[in-house]
């Protein structure tokens, strides 16, 4: 089992290649980049901010309900923090399994969960020179006081 959050790009191959085995018939990536429009908006970048500690403890967790949920399954996943510009990835997670039903499975399962419990916050940046605190998992940009 491999996770991680870290402030230096990702390495998506190295990920594959860490849950890849003998009796995997399939070694599946997923890999979610910072997109050019959201909400109708241009989209400059994302600020992603984390506690760290905490985040590094809740994705080991998802991690391990993934590999126990679907038996056979190894998964490794990676998040990045910092200031990301549109094009680069900010999570990578690889699931090995000897199905590729199992390893689509298991994968949808981590990125799900990571956008519901992992607390990594976003603040994209737009092309107007705003930025806003965006809610995680639905691209819905924050009425937070001050998130301009």
């Amino acid at each position: 089992m491999r996770s991680a959050i870290v402030d230096r790009a990702l390495d998506p191959a190295g990920l594959a290649a860490a849950v890849s085995a003998p009796d995997c018939g399939a070694v599946l990536l997923f890999v979610g980049a910072v997109r050019e429009t959201n909400d109708g908006r241009e989209v400059s970048g994302i600020e992603y901010t984390a506690y760290r500690p905490m985040a590094e403890r809740e994705l080991a967790d998802i991690v391990r309900e993934a590999e126990a949920r679907f038996a056979g399954a190894r998964v490794a996943a990676e998040h990045r923090v910092g200031a990301l510009a549109v094009g680069e990835a900010s999570v990578a997670i690889a699931v090995g399994h000897g199905h590729r039903g199992a390893a689509y499975d298991a994968s949808r399962y981590v990125i799900e969960e990571v956008k519901r419990r992992l607390p990594v916050w976003k603040r994209e940046r737009y092309a107007d020179g705003t930025r806003e605190w965006v809610h995680a998992g639905t691209g819905a940009a924050s009425a937070l006081p001050g998130a301009r």
